[in-house]
C-alpha cells in the first residue's frame, strides 16, 4: 500500500522525528563501557513516553522492547539485554516513535571505546551510503536509483549489502510500500513522486552479505559473524532535492 502524505501529516511526522532524534540523543549520552543495552532501552523509552510520543517498535509483532539494539555481527532487530558494553564493541540503535498517529524511524551505530580501523570504516562508509541514496530520493527518480547509489559505494570497498531486509514507505503504519532495498539498478522500480515518505536504511557488512536468523525470531546476524553497520533517516520525496525529516543533531552533539 502507498500512501502519499499531505504536507500536514508531513508536519506531524517531522514533530514525531524531533521527539525520535531527541531520544536518540540522550541514548548517545548514555553509550559507554559497562551500560547494559536494557539501561539503553530504558533511557530511549522514558524519555519518548515524557515527550507525548509512544515507542513505534514496543509490541510490534509482539517485540518487547522500544529499542533494537544489535551489536557487532548483528545486523538489526537485536534484543536489549542484561549485556553491558565493552571496549571494541560496535552497536546499532534502531528507534520509532509513534506520536499524534503518525511514525518516523532512525538509526544509528556506534563505536563503542578502542575499535579497530576496518571497522570505523565501515560506519564512516555505511553512513556516506545513507546520504548518497538519499541524494536520489527525489520525484522522477525511481527506487533502483536509491539502492544502486548504497550499494555502488560501498561494494568499491569490499562490503556485503544485506538482501533480506530493506527500507520502507512509513506514516500511519511503521511499515508502508514501497520496499525500498539498499541495493538496485538504475532507472528501475517504481518512480517517486512527492510525498512519499520513505525510511533509506543501509545495512552492510564487513564481509559477506548473508545473513541469518538467531534462535530468539528476531536477532538478523551476519553468517561469518564479521562486523555489520546499519545507519537510517526517514526522508520525504520531493522536487529536486530530498527532505530529511529525522535528525543526527542531538546524537553529533553527545559524540562531541
Amino acid at each position: 500500500m502507498i500512501v502519499y502524505k499531505t504536507e500536514e501529516e508531513i508536519e506531524i511526522i517531522k514533530q514525531s522525528a524531533l521527539i525520535l532524534g531527541k531520544a536518540h540523543g540522550e541514548v548517545a549520552k548514555a553509550i559507554t563501557e559497562g551500560i547494559s543495552t536494557l539501561q539503553l532501552d530504558k533511557i530511549a523509552d522514558e524519555f519518548i513516553c515524557d515527550h507525548g510520543g509512544l515507542p513505534s517498535f514496543k509490541g510490534y509483532n509482539g517485540f518487547k522492547n522500544s529499542l533494537c539494539i544489535s551489536l557487532n555481527s548483528a545486523v538489526v532487530h537485536g534484543i536489549p539485554s542484561a549485556y553491558t558494553l565493552q571496549s571494541g564493541d560496535i552497536v546499532s540503535v534502531d528507534c520509532g516513535v509513534y506520536f499524534k498517529g503518525f511514525h518516523s524511524d532512525s538509526a544509528y551505530t556506534y563505536a563503542v571505546g578502542e575499535v579497530d580501523a576496518s571497522v570505523t570504516d565501515l560506519l564512516t562508509r555505511t553512513k556516506e551510503s545513507l546520504y548518497k541514496g538519499i541524494e536520489w530520493a527525489v520525484a522522477g527518480a525511481r527506487v533502483g536509483d536509491i539502492g544502486f547509489a548504497v550499494q555502488s559505494h560501498v561494494e568499491q570497498f569490499g562490503y556485503g549489502v544485506v538482501r533480506e531486509l530493506v527500507g520502507h514507505g512509513l506514516g500511519k503504519s511503521l511499515h508502508e510500500g514501497p520496499e525500498v532495498p539498499n541495493y538496485g539498478k538504475r532507472g528501475q522500480g517504481m518512480k517517486l513522486q512527492e510525498g512519499l515518505v520513505i525510511a533509506i536504511e543501509p545495512m552492510v557488512n564487513l564481509g559477506s552479505r548473508h545473513v541469518v536468523q538467531e534462535e530468539d525470531g528476531w536477532t538478523i546476524r551476519t553468517r561469518d559473524k564479521k562486523p555489520s553497520a546499519h545507519f537510517e533517516h526517514t526522508v520525504v520525496v520531493r522536487k529536486g532535492k530530498a527532505e530529511i525529516l529525522t535528525t543526527f543533531e542531538y546524537i553529533e552533539k553527545a559524540l562531541n
